[in-house]
């Protein structure tokens, strides 16, 4: 049985390229613990797109996974998307893939935990599936094409 966890807090959802040269998904980075020393990364999952594995795509690009996805999930918050999200006060649940620790603190990080990201509608909490569906795809449908 898969593990879960969740809190409330900001949320940025982005636009990611995770297969080369157009399989779009969305992502989104929020963080939890002592001060946000947990950087949470989690894929929001669509039935029209191909799911991925976040360590996965991080090993196509980097000899050190971990710190790339840290990277990943800090960027969107420190330079936003075009077409991305940015949740003020988001409460979020996370079916966790792996958690992983880099070799030192990165992006103030200690810990990182990726996996499935669903966020809880505000308005109605029993449509969390739906919710983060609608807004995966406003994501996907504004993102910037060259």
């Amino acid at each position: 049985m898969a593990k879960t966890m969740g809190d409330t807090g900001r949320v940025s959802v982005f636009p990611l390229l995770h297969m080369w040269p157009d399989a779009f998904g969305v992502a989104a980075y929020a963080t939890t613990g002592r001060f946000g020393d947990t950087a949470v990364v989690g894929y929001l999952p669509l039935p029209e797109v191909p799911d991925t594995y976040l360590m996965d795509v991080a090993a196509r690009h980097a000899a050190q996974p971990t710190e790339w996805v840290l990277c990943l999930g800090w960027s969107s918050r420190v330079v936003p998307k075009p077409g991305g999200l940015d949740l003020r006060e988001a409460t979020w649940s996370l079916d966790v893939d792996g958690i992983s620790e880099p070799a030192k603190p990165v992006y103030g990080h200690s810990k990182l935990v990726v996996g499935r990201l669903s966020l809880v509608d505000p308005q109605d909490p029993g449509e969390t599936v739906e919710y983060t569906r609608r807004l995966a795809r406003q994501v996907l449908a504004s993102r910037v094409t060259p």
